[in-house]
């Protein structure tokens, strides 16, 4: 008989192990607490509107190509993409917008204007910022870390200073940047990898090669559409997806296994297997699914450690389109430390947030009905905020007034369907740690090695795997964490 793994968790991780598994001949079951496929990247339909839940930006394209190229697949037989002549639109509050697009030439003039040299700066920062990139793809990513000398290896610390692992990203930048709007775009995509530019490693900087030089991509279908292409492939390779099962303990049992139990309908079931894949939340199975004698890390060690980012988020579906907006936008205050402050140092719900506008409509038509617009809007907040009702609802009313103001227009009197989502959702929807979007921040102390471990250290044929596992958070590093565990759970079943 085939040998049985159960992975936890429908996500990008979980999809994407199961079919690694599948692949090597596992009989592979995935466990999804949810009613459909993708964790936070699931779709929520209503009135012709089709809002991707969770991740929105596409980059790294050649992860997933070459994802899809171990199963001897194309990627485009799953899922079709295109690239955006408009990367985004960068709104300031002193400044003018302005739009980084396809054309990198373009976008050195635009840096020109900022400050007198600024185009040639630009050039070399980003060309510093693929040698980053090609070295983590080459040797940092694709392996897992046991201990510090694999990661303390020859190559960091010959090279170390040029990958700059030990600097912070905001002094790294400031070397190259004065202007605030040089140094904001360079630096905004931290928040979206759980971290500040004042904590991030300047290693992070590789991000700015991705999204202003390499492209921004975005799938037809919408994000979801990758979803759809995983389950497909996992269709075809015979791993089975049951729906609505929380899973509430995990334990080894007599015999090389490992037992699951679940809740399904208010039932209790049980399941055996030679291995099980943890894709969900990391500290929710330390602290919860575990028997305390048996977790990896103490609850004082998740205690202390620094969360990512939560996500205040409303999808809004307007009657009318807004010629104003690209596919993505972004708002930056003048002094965004203030909203670092209260995501990182004094939790709170931010004032005058800096804020994230997606208007997926622009380029998939499946967004939203003809002649109307669909909005994802994001205020990156500190986890673990009380947001009960009377809480949310307050802040909603004064971050839509706060975005009709930065957007010099109305967008009140055209919404015909609204969803918040935030904390609580997170936790009530993926068992999220205070509520956390994204997991665990990327500082230094929390990099490669030093993020949670990939084996269970007490319990026999458990494994974890994720965004909280190296190499961290994004879909690209999802895909790339299912490829570094698969071997190690072979491995495993194989002895």
């Amino acid at each position: 008989m085939k040998k049985q793994v159960i992975v936890i968790g429908a996500g990008f991780a979980g999809l994407t192990t199961a079919a690694l598994l599948a692949k090597e001949g596992y009989q592979v079951t995935i466990l999804e607490k949810c009613d459909s496929p993708g964790g936070r990247a699931r779709l929520w339909e209503k009135d012709g509107f089709a809002f991707d839940m969770g991740p929105s930006w596409y980059l790294m394209p050649e992860v997933f190509d070459a994802y899809f190229s171990l199963f001897g697949k194309k990627r485009a037989q799953y899922y079709g993409l295109e690239k955006l002549k408009t990367h985004y639109t960068v709104y300031f509050e002193r400044h003018d917008p302005v739009s980084i697009t396809s054309d990198f030439e373009q976008t050195k003039t635009l840096f020109e204007t900022f400050e007198s040299g600024g185009g040639q700066r630009l050039e070399a920062y980003i060309q510093n910022a693929k040698y980053k990139y090609d070295t983590a793809m080459q040797d940092f990513l694709y392996r897992e870390y046991r201990h510090v000398f694999q990661f303390l290896n020859k190559r960091l610390m010959t090279e170390g200073l040029r990958l700059n692992i030990f600097q912070a990203l905001d002094p790294y930048v400031g070397r190259y940047f004065s202007d605030v709007r040089a140094r904001q775009i360079l630096e905004y995509a931290m928040v979206f990898l759980g971290a500040s530019p004042t904590n991030a490693p300047a290693l992070y900087s590789l991000i700015s090669y991705l999204d202003i030089a390499d492209g921004v991509y975005f799938p037809k279908g919408g994000m979801y559409a990758i979803v759809e292409g995983l389950v497909k492939l996992c269709g075809e390779l015979g791993v089975s997806i049951e729906y609505r099962e929380d899973v509430c303990h995990i334990d080894e049992r007599s015999g090389p296994s490992v037992a699951v139990r679940s809740v399904k309908d208010g039932r209790e079931r049980e399941y055996a297997a030679d291995a099980v894949v943890m894709c969900g939340d990391y500290a929710h199975a330390d602290r919860d699914l575990v028997d305390p004698s048996k977790a990896n890390y103490s609850s004082s060690y998740w205690d202390k450690a620094v969360l990512a980012p939560s996500m205040f988020i409303a999808y809004l579906g307007l009657n009318k389109e807004i010629p104003e907006l690209t596919h993505h936008n972004l708002y930056f205050s003048h002094d965004w430390n203030g909203h670092f402050d209260t995501i990182f140092k004094k939790p709170s719900w931010p004032e005058k947030p800096c804020f994230y506008l997606s208007a997926a409509s622009k380029t998939d038509r499946r967004a939203a009905p003809a002649g109307k617009e669909n909005l994802f809007l994001l205020v990156p907040t500190a986890p673990g905020l009380s947001d009960i009702d009377e809480v949310r609802e307050a802040y909603y009313e004064k971050v839509l007034r706060h975005v009709e103001h930065r957007l010099g227009i109305s967008i009140r009197p055209f919404i015909e369907v609204q969803r918040l989502f935030s904390q609580r959702d997170f936790t009530e929807s993926y068992h999220a740690f205070k509520g956390t979007a994204l997991g665990m921040a990327h500082t230094l102390r929390q990099t490669a090695v030093f993020r949670p471990a990939m084996r269970s250290k007490k319990i026999n044929g458990l494994f974890y795997a994720g965004q909280y596992t190296h190499p961290g958070v994004g879909v690209p590093m999802t895909f790339i964490a299912s490829q570094v565990i698969a071997p190690i759970v072979c491995e495993y079943l194989k002895g």
